[in-house]
């Protein structure tokens, strides 16, 4: 009997400096479950992704990544704290409520990749 079941998704995350974004997702709390000079896998709970030493600006600077959370004022209180802001010269925006019924702050990494981090509200 064949299944359609599917298992999981993972993006590719581009990195300018694969070392220092392997260092930084690291630090801001992400296991990385494997490495090699081309790709680490990474893994927070039931969410991962794929950091590919590969770079393009353009990539970069339109790719956009969700993460769901359960609080996000812990993750934005766990991102301020954890000193990756000042470390990596980060922008950041703090959280706010979205028309999507979401409550989101944004990071965006050392590479240029826009994250969105929030919770439903």
């Amino acid at each position: 009997m064949s299944t359609l079941d599917t298992i999981e998704i993972k993006a590719f995350v581009p990195a300018k400096d694969y070392a220092q974004s392997k260092d930084f997702y690291r630090e801001l709390g992400f296991e990385m479950c494997s490495t090699s000079d081309e790709v680490s896998y990474f893994r927070y709970g039931h969410s991962a992704f794929l950091l590919q030493n590969f770079y393009s600006k353009e990539f970069a600077e339109n790719l956009m990544m969700h993460l769901q959370v359960k609080d996000v004022e812990s993750w934005w209180q766990h991102v301020q704290t954890s000193g990756v802001i000042e470390r990596y010269g980060l922008r950041v925006v703090p959280p706010q409520d979205q028309p999507w019924r979401m409550r989101d702050f944004v990071l965006i990494d050392p590479s240029g990749v826009l994250w969105r981090i929030g919770q439903n509200i």
